[in-house]
């Protein structure tokens, strides 16, 4: 029985034991992990058997407890040693099958799990990546606005932070797959798939990180539009408000603020047109990545922010236009309101100027101070003339201010205020002048008065039987006296024809000449009624006694004669020597008469008819001699009348020009107005003929000075020397007022006013030939015409001065009768044909000077041509 049990012991162990045995060969078949998960899922399902075999093992451990025990009750004391290592041995196979079933299904079991998670994980990757492929890969979806972009782009972050973080769960799925692989060694967990994977990501995050920059740079330049945009609305509406604070009328600023302020908004606005430009160029970049409604839409905002940007310009541009207006309208009033008060203030100046010539004036009683006087009234006239455009002009600036919106009424008083003095100015000369022309009329017609309130008394005397001699011989004394008077009065031919009016004049000469005819019919009268008594005296006297008192009258006026050769040293010398021959004259022609009448009386007796005959010719030629004197005289002081005229005119005018100049230099640059520079012109337009004048004056003073004492003759050079001086300082005034209004004026105007130079404008035309440059050349054949000019030149001044004398001894010779006066107009008329033929002499010798060039004798001599005939014209015209 117990070895029964201890067989089934045995062979229960045996069977535990092969059972063991054959479930750990099966278990270390299937305990490998590596390979394909169908391999591995083949294990899993081998260990789970294996395992399933579990509870087996555990009924054959139980059976062979059983039977140890069994065995062990039954079996001696030194057999259970052999059962209980038996026992123990199989325990140990059976813990250690055990614990390999558990532990190779469950690393199988975890491999096969761990597989499925990283497969699960896996698909969810690629689920994921293919999502976001799907989701990134569309292009970008333009937008409408910039919120819409600013969504958009909120959204792409979104993804790539998504895809950021995917980062992790790539990270933990490249972990298994490396854990995996490590187990399992599949190719599908393999490094190269690991990278697949990790490529597919980066090929995500990069797409999401580049649709996220992309989206970012449209957003900022989105953000960035609409920044300048909300910039250029703000600058508008302050642009806007400053433009309106200018445009306001309440505003206090004055138009130049104004302006000044516009100015700066225009440069603000040119400013804004380039940020409009610049909005425009960055609208064009936007648009790009705008909606087409959204890019309508910036179209429309930035078009209406062009049009308030452009109304916004025109109302400035207007605006500024306006307030130029206004500034153009101020400046032109400021302009000519202070142009106005200058020829104002000039005007006042040249009317005290006069006022107080007038005022110096005194009132003078002799004849020379009232024509002086009168001169001096004649040149204030003539000046008045000239204010009187001043005046008028006044008159016009005034009107011209009127049409601006501001108050002229200072202006207009002080207008009214120069009018009425000129008129003031005006009416004193205008009343001085009348005084004084009354007063030379009347000085002038009281010779013929008195001489009318003479002839009474004189035909009574005549009508007198018997006439006392001392009564006719005052009779005598007063008709040469007023002799004197009328030829005084015919030597002012000029002055009185300026004072009087040729019609005047010439009626008063008329007068003169009849009363002079009276006068001279009178005076023979007389003379015989003399010679009568002085013969009745004669004819009861010793003749010895007559002879010896007529030879010692002759001698008495040849010795007055002999002391009136010596020259004079002024011309009122000249007239009392004029005075004193014809009252020789006058003496000599009783004492013909008288020695005619002596003659009568012996002619019975030879010898005393030959003393009376020598006597006679004695008187006859001393008469000639006093007749050349007077002749001469007369010439001379005709010539010094002529010359003291123009001397006195021509000076009278270079003071009130140089008066001009002074205050034409004394003007500021602003004051040259139009009408100053018209006035200059004018003025500059005498020039010439006032040089004639010039030449003029010195030709008749070197006339004065041939037959003038030394005194006399440096007396007229040192008035011609300082006339020359104040013409040369006249000149030197101008040129430098030309070449001020050479600095302001255009080219035309200097081309206008540039004939006055140093010497062409203010020259005769004669001398221009000195300027030409071929003049020297020309001068070359001076010698082959010298000849002929000197030549030419003598013979004209010979048949000048013989003309000359003709002229002066027609003039000189006095014509009571018809016939005589015929005979005097007949002999002028003559020498009035014979003119064409001197003047084509005088051209004749004016061609040949064009080639020799020497003015100095022909200068002389055209002067003398020309007041020989002025003196014919007068002649004639008397």
């Amino acid at each position: 029985m117990t070895q029964q049990l201890q067989d089934e012991f045995d062979r229960s162990v045996e069977n535990a034991e092969a059972w063991m045995k054959a479930i750990q060969e099966r278990l270390r078949i299937n305990d490998n992990t590596k390979g394909p998960r169908s391999a591995l899922e083949a294990r899993l399902r081998e260990t789970e058997k294996i395992r399933a075999l579990e509870p087996e093992g555990n009924l054959k451990m139980d059976l062979v407890l059983v039977k140890a025990d069994a065995a062990l009750r039954s079996i001696r004391e030194d057999k259970r040693h052999e059962i209980l290592s038996k026992l123990k041995d199989i325990k140990d196979l059976w813990e250690e099958t055990a614990i390999y079933i558990t532990h190779c299904h469950s690393r199988i079991e975890w491999v096969w799990l761990h597989w499925n998670e990283y497969l699960k994980a896996q698909d969810e990757f690629y689920s994921w990546i293919h999502n976001m492929t799907v989701t990134l890969e569309p292009d970008i979806e333009l937008q409408l606005g910039l919120k819409e972009k600013q969504w958009q782009l909120s959204h792409a972050q979104v993804l790539l932070n998504d895809v950021l973080n995917q980062s992790v769960l790539l990270e933990m799925v490249l972990e298994e797959a490396a854990s995996l692989f490590s187990r399992i060694d599949d190719p599908s967990v393999d490094e190269d798939m690991q990278k697949k994977m990790r490529m597919e990501y980066d090929g995500i995050r990069q797409e999401a990180e580049s649709r996220v920059k992309l989206l970012e740079k449209i957003t900022e330049e989105h953000e960035q539009y609409s920044t300048n945009v909300s910039q250029f609305q703000s600058w508008l509406s302050g642009v806007t408000q400053r433009l309106n604070c200018c445009i306001k009328e309440e505003s206090k600023a004055s138009a130049e603020d104004k302006l000044k302020a516009l100015k700066e908004i225009a440069k603000n606005i040119r400013r804004g047109g380039k940020k409009w430009k610049h909005l425009e160029k960055q609208c064009t970049e936007v648009i790009l990545n705008t909606s087409p409604l959204g890019a309508e839409r910036m179209k429309d905002e930035l078009e209406e922010l062009r049009k308030a940007l452009e109304k916004l310009k025109q109302l400035s541009s207007e605006e500024e236009e306006r307030l130029l207006k206004i500034q153009q309208s101020e400046s032109a009033y400021e302009s000519q309101a202070r142009q106005l008060k200058a020829d104002i203030q000039e005007l006042r100046k040249d009317l005290q100027r006069l006022k107080n010539d007038l005022d110096s004036a005194e009132v003078e009683k002799t004849e020379d101070g009232l024509v002086a006087l009168w001169r001096k009234c004649t040149a204030t006239r003539a000046a008045l003339a000239t204010e009187e455009s001043k005046v008028e002009r006044l008159k016009t600036q005034l009107k011209e201010l009127l049409r601006f919106s501001r108050d002229v009424q200072p202006l207009t008083e002080s207008v009214v205020s120069a009018i009425q003095q000129y008129q003031s100015v005006k009416s004193k000369m205008s009343k001085m002048t009348t005084d004084t022309e009354t007063r030379l009329r009347r000085l002038f017609q009281n010779p013929l008065q008195d001489f009318e309130q003479w002839k009474p008394s004189v035909h009574m005397l005549l009508e007198t039987p018997e006439p006392a001699l001392p009564h006719i011989e005052a009779a005598l004394t007063l008709s040469s006296q007023f002799k004197e008077k009328f030829m005084t009065l015919q030597l002012k031919k000029d002055l009185l024809n300026n004072v009087l009016g040729e019609e005047q004049a010439k009626s008063f000469f008329q007068e003169v000449a009849e009363a002079s005819n009276e006068r001279e019919i009178l005076h023979r009268s007389l003379l015989q009624s003399k010679n009568k008594l002085q013969n009745l005296i004669l004819q009861h006297k010793d003749f010895d006694a007559g002879f010896a008192a007529l030879q010692k009258k002759l001698s008495v006026i040849k010795a007055k004669l002999d002391l009136e050769k010596e020259p004079r040293t002024d011309l009122l010398g000249r007239k009392t020597q004029l005075q004193r021959l014809q009252m020789v004259q006058d003496d000599l022609a009783e004492l013909i008469i008288q020695i005619e009448e002596a003659e009568k009386l012996v002619q019975s007796n030879t010898t005393r008819r030959h003393e009376m005959n020598q006597l006679a010719s004695d008187s006859q030629a001393l008469k000639r001699s006093l007749e050349m004197m007077i002749q001469q005289s007369e010439e001379h002081i005709q010539k010094h009348w002529a010359y003291n005229n123009k001397l006195s005119d021509l000076q009278q005018w270079i003071t009130v020009s140089m008066e001009k100049m002074v205050s034409y230099q004394g003007a500021d640059g602003e004051q040259d107005t139009e009408g100053r520079v018209a006035g200059l012109e004018r003025w500059l337009a005498e020039f010439p003929d006032k040089e004639i004048q010039l030449h003029l004056v010195e030709a008749h003073g070197q006339l004065v000075m041939e037959n003038s004492s030394p005194e006399e003759a440096a007396h007229v050079q040192a008035e011609l020397d300082q006339l020359k001086e104040s013409w040369r300082t006249l000149k030197e005034m101008t040129t430098g007022l030309l070449k001020k209004q050479q600095l302001n004026r255009s080219l035309a105007d200097k081309k206008k006013i540039g004939f006055v130079d140093s010497r062409g404008a203010l020259g005769p035309a004669f001398h221009l030939l000195d300027a030409d440059p071929n003049h020297k050349k020309e001068r070359t054949g001076e010698g082959q015409n010298t000849s002929s000019h000197m030549k030419l030149l003598q013979e004209f001044e010979e048949w000048l001065q013989g003309e000359n004398t003709k002229l002066t001894k027609i003039h000189a010779a006095t014509s009571s009768s018809t016939e005589e006066i015929k005979g005097h107009q007949s002999k002028l008329e003559e020498l009035q044909s014979r003119v064409p033929s001197g003047q084509s002499l005088f051209d004749n010798l004016l061609h040949v000077h064009s080639v020799i060039g020497n003015s100095e004798d022909l200068d002389d001599l055209r002067y003398r041509w020309m007041l020989y005939k002025s003196k014919l014209k007068e002649a004639m015209s008397s």
